[in-house]
Parts: C-alpha cells; structure tokens; sequence
C-alpha cells in the first residue's frame, strides 16, 4: 500500500495505487487510513444488519396480514388498538423515547391494506 503525506494530517492510503479494494479516507471521513479501514469494516456490518432488519420487517408485515384477515374474517375490526399500545410500550421500555416512533412506523407499516 503506497502512502502519501498531506498537510495537516498523517499519512494515508491511495487508494488509486492499491485498486478498487482499497479504502478511502475521503469516502469515510477519516483521518487515517487505519481508521478508515475500521470505518469501512463497520460499514459493512451495519449494511448486513440493516438488509436483516428490512427482512424481519417484512416478515412482520407478513404475519400482521394473517393476523389481521383473520379478525376481519371473524367479524372483528382490522386494528386492535390495545395490543398496538402493547406494542408501544415494549418498544418504548426497551429502546426509550425513539423506540416509540420506532414501533409507530413499524405499526403503520403492518396496518397494510386488508
């Protein structure tokens, strides 16, 4: 890996020197290259997170479905207001305040359009 001195700064990699592969301070804000190469590292892991977290979302959205033609179906209404404060809660106790708009969306997204 080829280096190359700025001012201000500490060396970095060139990314033009060693190809596609390499990693770019530029790209992920670093200062160095060693930072930018953990950056980039953690990158990935969230990228794999999230693609898990949108699966698990449409799983989710696929049960509610069931759930909800189901209680249609027996003559029931299509939202059961109290397990969605259920819900609320939960997301609330264990994430805090976020976790209630976190669990909002999440709701609004399984409500679907039975």
């Amino acid at each position: 890996m080829t280096t190359t001195a700025t001012p201000a700064t500490a060396p970095v990699a060139s990314p033009v020197a060693d190809g596609p592969a390499a990693v770019s301070p530029e790209r992920t804000g670093a200062r160095t290259a060693e930072a930018a190469e953990l950056i980039t590292g953690a990158r990935e892991r969230i990228d794999a997170l999230d693609d898990r977290i949108i699966g698990l979302v449409q799983e989710r959205i696929a049960v509610s479905a069931v759930i909800q033609q189901e209680r249609i179906a027996s003559g029931g209404r299509r939202v059961n207001l109290s397990r969605e404060m259920e819900i609320l809660a939960h997301y609330r106790d264990a994430l805090g305040r976020p976790g209630t708009t976190l669990a909002m969306t999440l709701l609004e997204l399984c409500r679907g359009k039975i």
